[in-house]
């Protein structure tokens, strides 16, 4: 558990980096050009991962305290105060908060990475240092992902985020799955992926789950890993989606798996 820790805080700590390297580089003009992420500019996306930092470093040292992780009223004042800061002040505040979230986590021992668990609030229960860093991995990256679109349509995921994202893929298909695309026509699609190399199914009916390689599948999806995570997160126009991206089989179209997984 201790090396998965690693892994992501690693993850974390490479994808600041470049964003932040990405973020000093930008104009007046680039902060209020519309992203990735439906409805924000980019300095609003930078205003979500700033907060959002904000909000998992308290939640994070509220923990180490013994203490319960922060209220409602606390996040709800957090975004208040972004949300009335400046496109300059939002990538500013960005830049600051993320690297202060980061620092804390490579700040942990190895016992306090292994043992400790963290109240986000939200979750039924406190999460293990891994899982919790995870989870904000999966905002960081995909969010970077709709600065980067902005300016490169063939933006990829980090490829140090792809492969733990895979592991949380799972938990996201049925909450972000829309069943009901497909007009009630089951499918069971073989999904086989690369850059890292995973096979398994996706089983479309009255719900979305991912199940072994079904033996006579209605389609086989072939795509890189981080257009996998992208698909389920909603990140999935033509515009976007790199030609290896292949459906093959006849039953279903591309389109018909975006309409499975709209976005959330």
């Amino acid at each position: 558990m201790t090396d998965r820790a690693d892994q992501i805080i690693d993850a974390l700590r490479s994808g600041h980096d470049r964003l932040a390297t990405v973020v000093r580089g930008l104009s007046a003009g680039d902060l209020t050009r519309r992203s990735g992420a439906s409805g924000w500019d980019v300095s609003q996306v930078l205003s979500h991962l700033g907060s959002g930092a904000e909000i998992s470093l308290a939640a994070l040292e509220s923990s180490l305290a013994g203490g319960a992780a922060p209220d409602g009223d606390f996040n709800k004042g957090v975004w208040a105060r972004w949300d009335a800061m400046s496109p300059a002040e939002r990538a500013a505040g960005y830049l600051t908060a993320d690297e202060a979230l980061v620092a804390r986590f490579e700040g942990l021992d190895a016992r306090t990475r292994k043992e400790l668990r963290i109240d986000l609030g939200f979750m039924p229960v406190p999460l293990d240092v891994a899982a919790a860093a995870r989870m904000r991995l999966s905002e960081a990256a995909l969010h970077a992902w709709d600065v980067d679109v902005t300016f490169d349509p063939a933006a990829t995921l980090a490829p140090a985020a792809t492969e733990p994202l895979l592991d949380q893929v799972g938990m996201l298909v049925s909450f972000a799955a829309k069943a009901d695309a497909l007009d009630g026509r089951p499918v069971a699609i073989a999904v086989r992926l690369t850059s890292p190399d995973r096979s398994f199914g996706l089983g479309v009916a009255d719900a979305v789950a991912l199940t072994d390689v079904p033996g006579r599948p209605d389609a086989v999806l072939s795509a890189p890993a981080e257009w996998w995570v992208r698909l389920v997160s909603g990140r999935h126009s033509p515009e976007h989606t790199p030609a290896t991206v292949t459906l093959t089989g006849g039953k279903l179209t591309l389109d018909d798996l975006r309409g499975v997984f709209p976005g959330y």
